[in-house]
């Protein structure tokens, strides 16, 4: 039986989170032993990770880093002290990140103190890239090594330059669709013969059965329902949306836009929110296990990303066969074609008002958009053999 390691940050709600629980959701644990490494045990989705996956022990020197400065000094741990007061001043220092990303910041200083893992791998996994990658480049000891690209990688802003040497190491590169194959491979030398695509797993199925929970949106609202899923971080595209429902609102549109996501730009959106007066049209619901029964149960659903590596929301959203709007992001045109199974505007808050709008004016827009839907299909299960011959090759 091989063994095999995955390595993520935390499982934390986000596009390669559910990912990864997605794909060890259909896993074939009669064949593979498996491990799993979070540098922060957290997150959504870890009630989701399958009973047969072995969550490993975080790191001593991560798990003394994620107790804080004064545990460290209160501990005499000095050499965790200089790195993470070393690490600290880094993040703050300009021409740090403007030439950087913050995981490379990051790992700069960690690496002097990360401890290499003991157990020997067949294959060792960094599902995103970053700090997993580096991780698995240096740390791990495993005969095939194999990283994850589940974002647009140049938009991301990490430094390819440091980048370059960790990914030498790597044996095999994950995109997880096609733009983001040719985006990363132009960013980085030598990567084309090694990056394969392999989407990320979605089940019809699972999805259906989900979206029919006794649960979802309770306040007796009889408007248009929008629904956007996703981090609450500036690449998500909030305040163009938050601008688009004042549009609606200021027009007469009976709307309620739901977010469901938690992240760092909460506080600055909710002050938006307030300055518009939009406090009961724009609604951030937070986060939930399952948002199925929010996609099935809203009219529209937007996605208003300035990057995404693929748009899992979206996926979603089309096996529920739900109208969708989205910004002209890289890699949309993998999923959606405009006016036919959606509708793909101009990255800013009247392209997307416009798009709104059409949706709820036009009928048969709206119905030519779920009639295409449903005849499509959108399941992506057979993307685990992929791994599977890249696992065994």
């Amino acid at each position: 039986m091989k063994k095999i390691l995955f390595v993520i940050d935390s499982l934390c709600s986000g596009g390669a989170e559910k990912g990864l629980v997605s794909l060890l959701s259909v896993f074939n644990y009669k064949e593979y032993e498996i491990d799993l490494l979070m540098f922060s045990p957290t997150g959504l989705y870890l009630p989701l990770i399958p009973k047969d996956v072995r969550v490993l022990e975080v790191p001593m020197f991560i798990k003394k880093q994620n107790e804080g400065i004064k545990y460290l000094v209160k501990n005499k741990h000095f050499k965790e002290l200089f790195i993470r007061l070393g690490s600290s001043v880094s993040h703050r220092i300009p021409f740090y990140n403007k030439k950087m990303h913050g995981s490379q910041i990051s790992w700069k200083w960690m690496r002097k103190g990360i401890e290499k893992l003991d157990k020997k791998y067949d294959v060792a996994i960094a599902f995103s890239q970053g700090m997993p990658t580096y991780f698995v480049s240096e740390k791990v000891d495993s005969d095939k090594k194999l990283s994850w690209i589940n974002t647009d990688y140049k938009q991301a802003a990490y430094n390819k330059q440091f980048d370059q040497k960790y990914y030498q190491k790597i044996n095999q590169v994950i995109a997880i669709s096609e733009d983001n194959k040719v985006i990363f491979t132009n960013e980085i030398q030598g990567a084309i013969d090694k990056t394969q695509v392999i989407y990320d797993i979605i089940s019809p199925e699972l999805i259906h059965s989900m979206a029919v929970e006794d649960v979802g949106f309770n306040d007796n609202f009889d408007g248009v329902r929008i629904l956007t899923i996703g981090r609450l971080v500036h690449v998500k595209g909030y305040d163009m949306a938050i601008e688009a429902c004042h549009k609606l609102k200021k027009n007469g549109y009976k709307v309620k836009w739901y977010v469901i996501g938690e992240g760092l730009l909460k506080n600055k959106l909710e002050k938006m929110i307030k300055d518009l007066g939009l406090e009961d049209n724009f609604i951030l619901l937070g986060t939930f296990h399952n948002p199925y029964v929010f996609i099935k149960q809203c009219d529209i659903y937007v996605q208003p990303s300035r990057f995404e590596g693929y748009g899992t929301a979206i996926a979603e959203a089309r096996i529920l066969q739900k109208p969708i709007i989205a910004t002209n992001f890289t890699v949309v045109n993998n999923q959606l074609k405009n006016r036919e199974n959606g509708l793909i505007v101009e990255m800013n808050s009247d392209a997307i008002y416009e798009g709104i709008k059409d949706v709820i004016d036009d009928d048969n827009l709206k119905k030519h958009i779920c009639t295409n839907l449903g005849k499509e299909n959108g399941g992506t299960e057979k993307e685990i053999n992929k791994l599977y011959s890249i696992i065994e090759a």
